[in-house]
């Protein structure tokens, strides 16, 4: 059987004479100061796109919701109308040309 020795040998613990909040501490400290050093971040303008239209879509399904509650009926009723005359609506040539067509058969009564 081989004799123990009590001299260090050449790897020591680094725990050693540390109680246990001090280890904790240690162990801490050596995995933030690994994480730091580990990570290189590349923010390029897709990675910064992709996360503000991640919040957009956050901020639309909140204000979607909060809108409706502030606004009131007749409010939301004129909203709409005016979404539904830019979407379907004519241009503005051919709106000209109705009212002139309009104007021309008052004229022959």
């Amino acid at each position: 059987m081989q004799k123990r020795s009590s001299k260090p040998t050449t790897k020591q613990r680094p725990d050693e004479g540390l109680d246990i909040a001090q280890n904790a501490k240690r162990v801490f400290d050596e995995s933030l100061n690994r994480s730091e050093e580990g990570i290189s971040v590349s923010i390029s303008r897709s990675t910064i796109s992709l996360v503000m239209a991640e919040m957009g879509r956050k901020g639309g399904r909140i204000g979607g919701k909060r809108r409706l509650i502030t606004l009131t009926a007749e409010r939301r009723a004129e909203i709409g109308k005016q979404a539904a005359e830019k979407r379907w609506g004519k241009t503005a040539k051919s709106r000209a040309a109705k009212k002139a067509k309009q104007a021309a058969q008052k004229a022959k009564n």
